[in-house]
């Protein structure tokens, strides 16, 4: 159990794909122009990453050690293609906009990335958690940094939501601002430079924090000190 919530606490906080590791950069500053857009991909990303680390755990005692890493790409793109069909099918209005992004995750740092550090050397189950862990930390970081720049950009939350839930997505869409407005800088590549920066500094700052009350917690006087 303490295991598992290691793989977790890493792959949600302490190793965060894309606030930690930043790997994945390009479709986290791409697509992260609005909720729904990062939404989409990062549970799509999610999805292909922990099936992905399962299927190479299970198979990574029959695959020589000189061509894992081809199979392993083979795996993830059959996987890729999966989803890939899946959201053209399903989700298409949304599919025609996240576009290339979707085979992409084929090339994406975090999936081989995992699989060759991870589910390479862990059982399927511990693969098959640290992919999900893994995938929802980006989502969680894609989805923070589009509502950040849709909101700055255009005043608005999750508008699109129709494309990923339906008509029942008319209702989730809210304007938080007067018509017509726009800053263009949050919603243009610099903007999710920024963006991310914020959030990589917040997280900084929360780390430090704790590292200084776990530290005072260890040694009263240094808060003592601190304080006087």
């Amino acid at each position: 159990m303490s295991n598992w919530k290691d793989i977790a606490r890493n792959g949600l906080w302490q190793q965060n794909p894309g606030l930690v590791q930043l790997l994945g950069l390009c479709p986290v500053l791409a697509i992260s122009n609005n909720v729904v857009n990062a939404l989409a991909l990062g549970l799509a990303t999610t999805l292909v990453t922990a099936l992905s680390g399962a299927a190479v755990a299970s198979v990574r005692h029959l695959v020589p050690n000189e061509i894992r890493n081809p199979i392993f790409i083979m795996i993830i793109a059959a996987l890729v293609t999966c989803v890939d069909l899946a959201m053209n099918a399903w989700l298409h209005e949304l599919y025609l906009v996240l576009g290339i992004f979707i085979p992409l995750i084929t090339t994406n740092c975090i999936v081989m990335a995992r699989a060759e550090a991870f589910a390479a050397r862990n059982g399927v189950r511990e693969a098959l958690l640290d992919g999900a862990m893994m995938g929802l930390g980006l989502t969680v970081v894609l989805v923070a940094l589009g509502a950040l720049r849709e909101l700055a950009g255009k005043g608005t939350l999750l508008a699109g939501a129709d494309k990923l839930f339906g008509t029942a997505g008319h209702a989730l869409t809210l304007q938080l601002t007067p018509d017509g407005y726009q800053f263009l800088l949050a919603l243009l590549p610099p903007g999710a430079f920024l963006g991310l920066a914020l959030l990589i500094a917040a997280k900084n700052a929360l780390d430090a924090r704790q590292r200084r009350l776990a530290a005072a917690a260890a040694n009263p006087s240094v808060l003592a000190a601190t304080e006087t």
